[in-house]
């Protein structure tokens, strides 16, 4: 009999691992009461239980209707405005909505969409951006505090600023990834040239006229976008009203001018780039008819609409400073300013719609734009830092070869490789028609914050060549941009403690937004479907947590090849976890859940390294599961690993904290899901970024070389070719062939005692000097420095 048991219990763990559907593993549970409780009370218990649960109209009448008042009376449920409805909507759900499957489809994932570039993108990107990159001195354009007119001239005249703009209104019509590609290479020289090209290219009036426009509209204003004609800007951001853009102030009063209905504008907006100089502003504000000239209703919501700069009222030209990055950053004014309806974005049919224009719209900026500049940061960063920790020599030895620099330089190039993976497979889905919301939030996120780490990084490498500002200086602008990619598309404290599981647990969810809305219009039939769909998928995942657990994920059997597939496995343990505990604090919290941001924000960090993860193993995949990026998927994957196990570690001390609670916090910390990677990993990371070679031009592939960077590169470069000739010296000092002196004043007298040949002393003598004039600083005379 208790073989029959035993058997029966690993039948039902299977049925609850696979997460087949309750009436069929039912009748195997009715078989197991039976032979363990042969008692007929018990087995009659059973069955009216059974049939209570199996048909539907007696599980609504008897449970569901009577939990759902029970629910509306605890406020278990989280209310849900109007406008978070239309956030929520807002998008769409991708890898975001595996991870919270609890048995995410590597078979999906791995087959996604990886897109390269056009022929034509990348003629562009080598010819075009280079020209624009040769004419952009950055030092001289933050000295002048604006772009040169040429420059401008020839953003204008090569479409720089109509990259999204199909080639029928006259624009590049670039895929996604273009249009990333060539913000990220502009990066890599000039944050002002990049974020000048990034702005009209983003949540913008070309963006909202794309999707939303008249037809007459995109006709008239995409052309004049398209070639310069038209600056534009969108003002949305109001000094009461930031990342809660459903509080601004910005009104319009439709009123009557002799028989046609217009709009009078107010508004008062701030940050807006290139808004000083925009020709068209798209502007975003709540629009009220209390005359009922349009219809019955008075307040009609948030609008977005087209206003050209030369009407009256309107009030530019003042600029802000933002930390001395010289791209256009304003406030902008109105008064009684103007407009008829047709300059309603989308006309009549666009009035009210604006926040569920921007709401959907914001996929450009948080999943291509930002994350575009800030990789372009990451790899100049970690090409310039390669080649200077390389060039620059102290106590008798370059900086690069000591460990604590290596350690660092190590972590710069895995977090390129896997940033530059997650760029690409997200604006690969965007470029499918995807608008993954909840992804892109992590991208910002995650980029950003990257980017500042990283820049940090490069600074205290390079020093006070870093510091000093200057032509010569490569990194200076980019590290004093780093804090506004932080604040820009929603501040990044507040998207990772409320927007990346804040609205992926609603979004993400297989049900519960679905409990939400049935709750919302106490429709009994919806939420009896879902509820009890809910309780067979948190049991299921519950199940795949302990087994995926106690077998460290070796129960399943992954679909990638290489190191990959033990990163599969965990992934597959993790998501199993993030989803049932996802379940379990829904039901510890309730409507609460919105308000305990920091459980939220470590939920959030679970998600988005698992899908940092993800996105590793997509490009791991797309490059053959070569054994050169064999190294960047190991140390991504443990450095993925480590963080979403602290984030466990931090929930379990927060939620767990009791004595009844230690044994679980013990197994917890035995059976680790990852550790962070070893000092072997770092070491061979370093060497790839410390040796100019194929793989380390791959890594930073699409930085502009530069006249500077140039001469770095030059300088490395030969820097390495005569590591033997100075081999030779040192081993000639040793032998006290040559007295101990700088190897530079020992050149000739080497040559002349045939240490090393004439053009060995030649080639040592033009290092030197190369790497002399690479690490030379600016300086400038007092009596022009000093302003009055």
């Amino acid at each position: 009999m208790n073989y029959y048991l035993y058997a029966l219990a690993v039948l039902l763990l299977i049925l609850w691992y696979n997460r087949v559907k309750f009436i069929i593993w039912s009748p195997v549970l009715a078989v197991f009461v039976y032979l363990g409780c042969p008692d007929k009370m018990g087995i009659a218990v059973y069955l009216t239980i059974n049939i209570l649960l199996l048909i539907e109209p007696i599980r609504t009448a008897l449970i569901s209707k009577p939990l759902m008042a029970l629910i509306a009376r605890l406020k278990l449920m989280p209310s849900i405005s109007q406008t978070e409805k239309i956030a929520l909507r807002a998008g769409t759900v991708w890898m975001d909505g595996e991870i919270f499957s609890g048995r995410p489809n590597f078979t999906t994932i791995l087959s996604d969409s990886y897109p390269t570039l056009t022929a034509e993108e990348n003629a562009f990107l080598n010819k075009e951006v280079d020209e624009v990159c040769r004419m952009t001195n950055d030092y001289e354009t933050s000295e002048r505090r604006d772009l040169s007119p040429q420059v401008w001239q020839y953003l204008k005249d090569n479409h720089f600023l109509g990259m999204i703009i199909p080639k029928q209104y006259g624009g590049l019509g670039f895929s996604a990834l273009g249009h990333s590609a060539v913000i990220q290479k502009l990066a890599t020289h000039s944050q002002a040239l990049a974020i000048t090209t990034m702005v009209p290219n983003s949540l913008g009036p070309a963006e909202l006229l794309l999707h939303y426009g008249t037809q007459a509209q995109r006709d008239y204003y995409l052309p004049r976008l398209a070639n310069g004609t038209d600056v534009p800007c969108f003002a949305l951001t109001e000094p009461l009203a930031g990342s809660d853009a459903t509080s601004i102030r910005a009104y319009g009063i439709v009123f009557n001018d002799n028989g046609v209905p217009k709009i009078r504008l107010n508004f008062e907006k701030r940050y807006i780039t290139l808004g000083a100089i925009a020709s068209l502003i798209g502007l975003a504000f709540t629009l009220r008819d209390p005359d009922g000239i349009l219809g019955k209703e008075s307040d009609l919501g948030i609008t977005c609409a087209l206003v050209k700069s030369s009407l009256e009222g309107v009030v530019q030209g003042r600029r802000h400073n933002p930390l001395g990055i010289p791209f256009v950053n304003s406030p902008l004014q109105g008064m009684d300013v103007i407009i008829g309806i047709d300059d309603v974005i989308g006309g009549m049919d666009g009035i009210g719609q604006g926040w569920m224009m921007l709401m959907e719209s914001l996929a450009v900026g948080r999943g291509i734009s930002l994350p575009s500049t800030c990789t372009g940061g990451i790899k100049l960063s970690t090409k310039v830092c390669g080649a200077y920790a390389t060039v620059r020599e102290q106590f008798g030895t370059s900086i690069g070869n000591f460990e604590g620099i290596e350690s660092v330089l190590g972590h710069m190039a895995a977090m390129t490789y896997m940033m530059d993976a997650a760029r690409i497979f997200t604006i690969g889905a965007i470029d499918e028609g995807k608008k993954p919301s909840v992804i892109n939030a992590v991208m910002k996120y995650h980029s950003t914050e990257l980017f500042r780490k990283t820049i940090n990084d490069a600074m205290d490498i390079v020093g006070g060549a870093g510091i000093s500002l200057g032509e010569r200086n490569l990194i200076g602008h980019a590290y004093m941009g780093a804090p506004i990619a932080i604040t820009v598309e929603g501040a990044n404290i507040m998207t990772r403690t409320l927007i990346q599981f804040g609205q992926g647990v609603i979004r993400c969810h297989p049900f519960a937004y679905k409990e939400i809305e049935a709750l919302g219009s106490n429709d009994a039939k919806a939420f009896d479907v879902n509820f009890f769909a809910h309780i067979g998928f948190a049991l299921g995942n519950m199940v795949r947590m302990i087994l995926l657990s106690v077998t460290r994920g070796y129960i399943y059997l992954p679909k990638s090849s290489g190191v990959a597939r033990n990163y599969e496995r965990k992934l597959m343990w993790t998501s199993a976890t993030f989803s049932f505990m996802t379940d379990l604090i829904m039901g510890l919290f309730g409507g609460s859940l919105k308000q305990r941001e920091m459980i939220s924000a470590r939920f959030g960090d679970v998600m988005s390294y698992s899908y940092l993860l993800m996105a590793t193993m997509r490009r791991y995949k797309e490059e053959g599961y070569s054994k050169d990026s064999e190294v960047f998927m190991k140390y991504v994957g443990d450095h993925a690993l480590s963080n979403i196990q602290k984030a466990y570690d931090d929930i379990a001390h927060n939620l767990f904290s009791g004595i009844l609670f230690a044994p679980l916090r013990f197994y917890m910390r035995l059976n680790r899901m990852g550790r962070p990677a070893n000092d072997q990993q770092l070491h061979r990371l370093a060497t790839i970024i410390l040796t100019q070679d194929e793989k380390r031009d791959a890594l930073t592939k699409d930085v502009y070389v530069g006249k500077q960077l140039a001469l770095l590169e030059e300088a490395f470069k030969l820097h390495n070719e005569a590591k033997p000739i100075v081999g030779k010296m040192k081993k000639a000092i040793r032998a006290h062939a040559l007295p101990k002196a700088p190897f530079d004043l020992l050149i000739e007298e080497a040559v002349k005692k045939s240490v090393i040949s004439k053009a060995e002393g030649s080639t040592l003598k033009k290092a030197y000097l190369l790497k002399q004039e690479a690490i030379q600083v600016d300086s400038y005379d007092v009596s022009t420095f000093v302003r009055d």
